[in-house]
């Protein structure tokens, strides 16, 4: 099961990142995020549960989070829920009047009700890919206002 999502984001690679990275804040910055719930937090990573909503369904999983900023990455292992084992990667790229971010989401199913070529569909399209995109949408709009409100690219504020 193999996805992406592309946006382009009128705001610096390291306003974007800022907001990418900070998931314990994306419960109060995202709608369809329920709760994130950091268990473990050290140099550049952090494990976490995070639950969010696909429309009426509600999902959750446990990820280690690993920031690698000198890169434009943040990585992610699902370590628990029905997609353990996929890897989550955020590709910041500074491209003309801002950043292009791709989030890739890579799995090899494990678990036997996502081994299915319609159940991967659902999974991969409906919940991985329909996430991915309400969370990118939300987080262009917040660092694109903040670049507003800031007064140019670099100044960047995020609301609290």
């Amino acid at each position: 099961m193999y996805t992406e999502n592309v946006i382009w984001m009128q705001a610096s690679p390291e306003a974007v990142f800022a907001l990418a990275a900070d998931i314990a804040r994306w419960p109060r910055l995202l709608p369809h995020y329920r709760w994130v719930r950091v268990q473990e937090e050290g140099e550049g990573q952090r494990t976490a549960e995070m639950a969010a909503r696909r429309g009426l369904f509600p999902v959750k999983w446990t990820a280690r989070q690993r920031l690698l900023p000198e890169r434009g990455r943040i990585v992610y292992k699902h370590i628990r829920g029905l997609t353990v084992g996929m890897d989550v990667e955020w590709r910041l790229t500074p491209v003309e009047d801002g950043t292009q971010v791709v989030i890739v989401h890579d799995l090899l199913p494990r678990h036997w009700l996502l081994r299915t070529r319609l159940t991967e569909w659902i999974a991969a399209e409906f919940f991985v890919k329909g996430i991915a995109a309400k969370t990118l949408s939300h987080l262009k709009r917040i660092a694109e206002d903040g670049v507003r409100e800031g007064g140019g690219r670099d100044q960047h504020v995020v609301p609290t």
